[in-house]
């Protein structure tokens, strides 16, 4: 082969690895913008004066419902993946499920400091006897073994078995859910909303629900096939 047409495949190749390289830093970039526009939002209310009679409340609220965005926003990715054939969504899942850990420490630090005031023997006993604090702070430290074990040294360490380890935010989601809805008492439509979506996700991961999502993808595909061939 000509040296000059080496130099041109190698010149493609790097051009191709460079573009990809941006798409995928300029993909990151658009999520840590919209990630962190919501906490920018709250501070900038906050600096305002806007954030109501119960300033601390909103807060919590505000916080604690990004982070449950996220969380579920982390459980779509693998749906969207195998629906759509977009396998590449799956580099940016740990960033997305990392924000969602800091909106929901964000939510549990609130409480803790402008809430409780570090009053630990309060905070301990709300654990202990307040059921939708106990469940939520059963979910945290789901998230916080995982967000902890997130990293490619524990991804070596851990093996097959990180994979069984993180799917420990699927009972994380759920008791995070069941913490929002204790938590409304009344208007219980905005946790029935995240219950309802996260349980299709959920449901998404089920062996025949993957099977029909995959014929769903291939389906098109296949009949495009087809038509080619039969012209």
């Amino acid at each position: 082969m000509p040296a000059w047409t080496c130099a041109a495949r190698s010149n493609g190749l790097f051009l191709m690895a460079s573009s990809a390289h941006r798409r995928r830093a300029a993909a990151k970039a658009a999520i840590w913008v919209s990630a962190l526009t919501p906490a920018a939002w709250l501070v900038w209310r906050a600096t305002q004066g806007e954030l109501g009679a119960n300033p601390i409340e909103e807060v919590l609220h505000r916080n604690g419902w990004w982070g449950l965005v996220l969380l579920t926003t982390t459980l779509a990715i693998t749906p969207v993946r195998r629906l759509t054939g977009w396998h590449s969504i799956v580099r940016y899942r740990r960033l997305v499920g990392l924000f969602a850990f800091f909106y929901l420490t964000l939510h549990f630090s609130t409480y803790l400091v402008l809430d409780q005031w570090l009053a630990w023997e309060y905070i301990l006993e709300d654990i202990a006897e307040r059921p939708f604090i106990t469940v939520g702070f059963a979910a945290w430290l789901l998230l916080l073994t995982l967000a902890l074990t997130s990293t490619r040294g524990w991804i070596r360490r851990l093996g097959a078995r990180w994979q069984r380890l993180h799917r420990l935010i699927y009972l994380a989601s759920a008791l995070g859910v069941l913490h929002f809805y204790w938590k409304v008492k009344a208007d219980t439509r905005e946790p029935l909303i995240f219950g309802a979506v996260i349980g299709l996700l959920l449901l998404a991961r089920v062996p025949a629900v993957q099977r029909m999502l995959s014929r769903v993808r291939t389906g098109p595909a296949l009949r495009a096939g087809r038509h080619v061939a039969e012209r």
